[in-house]
């Protein structure tokens, strides 16, 4: 039986992004959303947050994607989170990589608000077959 999807922490630097996001997870999948705009702020309260899945920006200032997956499987207490990349980088080998590095999926940029919930959805029904 799948658990259910709750909560979902979605870590974008671009304000507008983490607006249309929390907006369509919120209202469209019924989602509880947590925006935060850097992975290193992400990385220090993903333990206090506890959501259920993360949804991050592969490319941001400092630390991206890659390295916040990186710092969460080097901990016991993350190391089993579910983390989607969200990316304007959807070449097959682009994508491959992503899930080379351990990315439990990639929903691509631009994205349709209104289908965002969904495709969240099956990524996460996916990981519990």
């Amino acid at each position: 039986m799948t658990p259910d999807l709750r909560h979902i922490l979605c870590v974008d630097d671009d304000s507008d992004i983490l607006e249309i996001v929390q907006m369509a997870l919120e209202d469209i999948g019924r989602f509880r959303v947590t925006g935060l705009s850097s992975a290193e702020t992400a990385i220090s309260e993903a333990a206090r947050l506890r959501p259920d899945l993360v949804l991050v920006d592969v490319m941001m200032p400092g630390m991206g994607g890659p390295g916040l997956l990186k710092a969460f499987r080097a901990r016991p207490d993350l190391k089993a989170l579910p983390v989607i990349f969200m990316t304007a980088r959807i070449q097959a080998s682009e994508v491959q990589d992503y899930l080379s590095l351990g990315a439990d999926g990639v929903i691509p940029k631009p994205f349709d608000p209104m289908k965002l919930p969904e495709q969240i959805h099956a990524i996460w029904e996916g990981l519990h077959v």
